[in-house]
């Protein structure tokens, strides 16, 4: 089996490995850097690829799949929630960098029409390699691809979450052995603190703002995140208005039929019975003027309704937002966070409204990441990526040190041998 990696080797963004065993060739994920101008993994002819695996939905590892369907026949697989998800998100794609990307909406439809679902621990064939999908706890859907091929067992993270959350049980345990692990490193270097103590800390600031008269903006990724904070407010016992909009609003009715998924399904019922859906700018203009919380798209205030709601709270010492996601850097969110300035009225402006973050990363921490690795039986061999540069080394490095393991920080265009 070999392995040639196409992007998100020492970055984040544009995940995509090449497999090869003897005549059948697969993929795992093939993201898009979703900057302004989006880029992409290296090229593969799609007439030599017997099919695409995705390990989950975000565009940083989907964003590019539908290039592969621009006539040509290959399958796509995921589990049945990924495949919802990844079309929502990739609809939302091209329709914002659509003039950047290189396949249109009827290409999606194509991908769309060539997915095959598949659950967890349910082991399918695609030419010459047996996959199995496990739970990563990343996001809903998300998984832990394990890809066998003669007496070789490759085993790749995608994005991973060792640790229950509100909404998810958090990743598999019982992984096999494994001769090679393509791991991310995204956190590698850090704990993040524990998740209650964010939960607790998110719900005393929400009250704090509403009991002061004012409004709590949430802006919140649509997948995964905006449930979990809207989530930990009911569980808090949060008496006051929540509101929720946006392409959350959609994601929530995937969750709903695909609730096999979730850690606590009918948590996630209370809290959607809980909350108002914001379907109009009628109900949006009534929520800037009433104390409550609002949880809107995007999560980095790069689009959506979240930049509406931000220019009318931004300029009030009573309103607060939380940043609840990471922020790239360059995005109106992180220049809201490292200089405390915003865009109002076309002008970038000194936000007056309370500013505080909060850590509810999707991604493990140093702690758990490396307690799923050291789970993995068997002596693989590890390929670090899908993090910064410092990030690949430093657990390239531990792994060497704790386990005694070949590892190496991966960087693109690279081919290995299992």
């Amino acid at each position: 089996m070999e392995i040639k990696v196409l992007g998100a080797a020492r970055q984040v963004g544009r995940s995509a490995f090449l497999v090869t065993h003897r005549e059948s060739k697969i993929l795992l994920d093939y993201g898009a850097l979703t900057t302004k101008v989006p880029g992409f993994p290296m090229h593969v002819p799609p007439k030599d690829i017997k099919g695409i695996v995705l390990s989950h939905a975000h565009l940083d590892h989907s964003g590019a799949a539908p290039l592969h369907f621009l006539g040509g026949t290959m399958k796509m697989h995921s589990t049945p929630v990924t495949a919802e998800l990844s079309n929502l998100l990739i609809q939302d794609f091209i329709k914002i960098s659509g003039q950047y990307l290189p396949f249109e909406f009827l290409d999606l439809m194509a991908m769309n029409s060539n997915t095959v679902n598949h659950g967890y621990m349910e082991p399918f064939q695609i030419g010459d390699f047996t996959v199995t999908l496990y739970d990563a706890g990343h996001i809903p859907g998300s998984a832990v691809v394990a890809v066998e091929a003669g007496s070789k067992r490759l085993l790749y993270t995608g994005d991973i979450n060792g640790e229950e959350t509100n909404l998810l049980a958090g990743s598999w345990k019982n992984l096999g052995e494994a001769d090679m692990v393509i791991t991310e490193s995204t956190y590698a270097t850090a704990d993040h603190p524990h998740r209650s103590k964010a939960e607790t800390e998110l719900a005393e600031f929400a009250n704090e703002v509403v009991e002061r008269g004012g409004i709590l903006l949430v802006p919140a990724f649509s997948v995964g995140r905006a449930q979990e904070i809207a989530m930990t407010l009911v569980k808090s016992g949060f008496r006051h208005p929540v509101a929720m909009d946006g392409m959350a609003l959609k994601v929530n009715g995937i969750l709903l039929r695909y609730q096999e998924y979730l850690r606590d399904p009918t948590a996630l019922r209370k809290m959607l019975e809980s909350i108002e859906e914001v379907t109009s700018w009628t109900q949006r203009r009534r929520l800037v003027r009433k104390p409550g919380v609002i949880v809107s798209p995007a999560g980095m205030l790069v689009g959506g309704a979240s930049i509406f709601y931000n220019e009318h709270l931004s300029m009030s010492e009573k309103n607060g937002i939380a940043i609840v996601s990471f922020q790239v850097p360059g995005t109106p969110g992180r220049t809201l966070i490292d200089k405390g300035l915003t865009i109002y009225r076309g002008k970038p402006t000194k936000v007056k409204a309370e500013v505080r973050r909060f850590d509810f990363s999707s991604h493990s921490g140093r702690s758990p990441l490396m307690s799923d690795l050291k789970g993995i039986g068997g002596s693989p061999r590890f390929l670090t990526v899908h993090g910064e540069e410092a990030s690949c080394l430093a657990l390239a490095d531990e792994l060497h040190a704790t386990l005694g393991a070949e590892a190496t920080a991966a960087m693109p265009g690279q081919e290995f041998q299992v």
